[in-house]
């Protein structure tokens, strides 16, 4: 059993909000003494009592109690009819939750690589929200309408969604960097009435306008009957005709006063997210005010240990929902640390720097912010001031063990390092931290409080240490409440539940080990199967990348003669040539430190890894060129020019 890199001191567990809530359980149920395993399997034992603790503890102001924790046991439930599972017959109001520090604290911090920094308070950012949910009112938005903001990642961004969500209307978001089909294929499935955009973004030192793409989603999607411009780029520009202006929108909401935040069910829908759609339409995920919510509540309190007046970060665009995570981080008073742009513009430092002169608290990144740094030689522990750093979270990948190491070693040894998985469909983490345990090398720490998780073998069985399916057998509050578009829930039951009735099938490959570390080997649709015998892609990126020839690489499995083979794709770092002693020293790395069987067929070199917007690899759009198969949506890629150098290969 490998030594923790990292275990809390008794002083940071015991000033731990996880600690106090412990404390204040076991002052009303008969919970276990133990680790954090102890109290993770008792709140599955008891999920309802758990559920109903969270909700007392996040202080939602109801104005309805509750008639139950959980109406209806099932799975699935879609739940587009109110009161149907989660704490029926409450009423609140999301963004009234979100906005109840009143003072003149920081709320948001916000920057961008040519945006200077502004900082509102919540004071500010209150009145903020009351004008825009006035103007967007005297628009003729009402419940249930959808208002969809095409925005860089900065302070109207958060005010847009806190002023839709007040009214109770329902929130969907993309990135400018979003290509203007894949835009109008998410868009154009959900009828919004309002359209939010901004005049363009600035990435990696390049501007790019967005007035064009926002003028033609006007016209092609009818739904829409108004668009408000945010200036972003040009603190001046002209808002052309037809449009609506961000300033004019709040001036006509600033007469209403104060919102009145009318109180909803808790299942009512509070924002359509969508998949990545790199293999078909993106599904539009819907998720109500409430999961989100108490999710968020448990894992940014609880698990991450979040503190009234932290400095909050997480590098992410409008298009995940690691920001729809972000934000609801105000629920804690926290201050949020908005940046938009390149993470390593002008340089790999800038993230750090802004680490120092905001003084985060809990830094929020991912394996390929980490790796480049690490790449580059970065040393941020002595090149900057990280004292009030006390969380690094890494998500959007596995983080693989090599980078663990050099999280501790270069950037900080006294720091809680959490590796967290969920996704989009969930609006959470399955998987994450927590301020009781140790951190050991290359494993996410433990299952998340209330989510009684497992990896299943082919016949459905749960094994530990065992590379299986993950899998959730208990319902959780975040589950959707449904796909917009889908009323009878067939295309979410084919989503979730087709492979094991009436448990929820993640997606993932993971393995959980005895101690209840669970280590995630690569999406279960893209795991390699050669000779029956199923690997994940990242058992291989692990290997190939801690190389330093390589830059990156990209792990498919083909179909060739009745079996599935392993091609392995590298980017070479620059100046580094393609021999045939590199390709055994490859091949050697992988044969020793995993498998005979984890030894690729072939090995080819490639320019660069096709991406998702939010930096994953698509090996499944990979996979399906190289068997003869169309590849859709191409506009879900960052870089989908990358596609073709796989489609004039031959690999006879």
């Amino acid at each position: 059993m490998s030594q923790p890199l990292w275990t809390p001191s008794r002083q940071r567990v015991v000033s731990s909000n996880l600690y106090s809530f412990l404390l204040a359980l076991r002052a009303r149920h008969d919970i276990p003494d133990g680790e954090y395993g102890t109290l993770q399997r008792w709140s599955i034992d008891n999920l309802e009592t758990f559920w109903e603790e969270a909700w007392l503890d996040a202080e939602v102001m109801t104005r309805a109690e509750h008639r139950a924790v959980l109406g209806d046991r099932s799975m699935p439930v879609v739940r587009f009819e109110p009161d149907r599972q989660w704490f029926p017959g409450t009423r609140f109001n999301f963004a009234q939750h979100l906005l109840r520090v009143r003072d003149e604290l920081p709320a948001l911090i916000a920057e961008g690589e040519a945006a200077p920094r502004r900082t509102v308070t919540y004071n500010e950012l209150y009145e903020m929200v009351a004008q825009a949910a006035g103007g967007l009112q005297a628009l003729g938005v009402e419940p249930g309408d959808r208002v969809a903001a095409y925005l860089p990642n900065t302070v109207e961004a958060v005010v847009a969604m806190l002023a839709t969500t007040a009214l109770g209307a329902v929130f969907s978001s993309t990135s400018p960097d979003f290509g203007y089909e894949g835009v109008l294929e998410r868009f154009g499935q959900i009828d919004p009435k309002v359209l939010i955009c901004a005049d363009g973004y600035q990435y990696n030192g390049k501007r790019h306008g967005t007035l064009d793409k926002a003028r033609q989603l006007g016209k092609h999607i009818p739904s829409i009957e108004r668009t408000v411009l945010v200036p972003f780029l040009d603190p001046k520009v002209r808002t052309p005709r037809g449009m609506l202006s961000w300033k004019a929108l709040l001036k006509s909401g600033k007469s209403a006063g104060d919102p009145k935040f009318p109180a909803f069910p808790f299942d009512h829908p509070a924002f359509i997210l969508f998949s990545s759609g790199t293999t078909g339409a993106p599904k539009c995920i819907v998720h109500g005010a409430g999961g989100t919510l108490l999710k968020h509540h448990v894992e940014h309190k609880l698990q991450t240990d979040v503190k009234p007046a932290d400095r909050l970060f997480y590098f992410t665009t409008c298009g995940w929902m690691m920001w729809n995570w972000l934000v609801s981080g105000l629920a804690q008073g926290a201050t949020l640390v908005l940046y938009d742009g390149s993470p390593t513009f002008p340089d790999v430092s800038r993230l750090f720097r802004l680490a120092e002169e905001t003084q985060i608290t809990a830094f929020g990144t991912s394996p390929t912010f980490l790796g480049a740094c690490r790449q580059a030689g970065l040393r941020p522990g002595k090149s900057h001031d990280l004292s009030a750093l006390r969380t690094i979270l890494s998500t959007g990948a596995p983080l693989e063990p090599e980078l663990f190491d050099w999280v501790y070693e270069r950037v900080k040894s006294d720091v809680h390092l959490a590796s967290i998985s969920g996704g989009t469909d969930i609006m959470g983490c399955f998987m994450l931290g927590n301020p009781f345990q140790a951190v050991h090398r290359g494993e996410i720490q433990g299952a998340a409080l209330g989510v009684d998780l497992a990896s299943y073998d082919e016949s459905g069985r749960p094994r530990r240490n065992f590379k299986g399916e993950l899998v959730c057998r208990q319902p959780f509050p975040s589950m959707p409440i449904g796909f917009w578009g889908d009323p009878d829930g067939r295309k979410y039951r084919e989503t979730y539940f087709d492979r094991f009735p009436g448990v929820w099938r993640h997606g993932d490959f993971v393995e959980i080990n005895g101690r209840g570390g669970v280590i995630v080997h690569g999406r279960s649709d893209a795991t390699l199967n050669p000779g029956g015998v199923r690997m994940g892609t990242a058992e291989i990126y692990r290997i190939v990348e801690a190389l330093p020839e390589v830059q990156d690489s990209l792990v498919v499995g083909q179909r060739w003669e009745g079996d599935v083979r392993v091609i392995l794709f590298v980017v070479l770092m620059p100046k580094v040539k393609w021999t045939g002693k590199l390709e055994r020293k490859i091949r050697g790395a992988i044969r020793s430190q995993a498998t005979p069987r984890h030894v690729p067929a072939k090995i080819l070199t490639i320019a660069e890894v096709p991406v998702t917007l939010n930096g994953k690899k698509v090996e499944v759009s990979v996979t399906r060129i190289l068997q003869g198969e169309p590849v859709h949506n191409r506009d879900a890629l960052a870089n989908p020019h990358s596609l073709r150098q796989f489609e004039s290969l031959n690999l006879d």
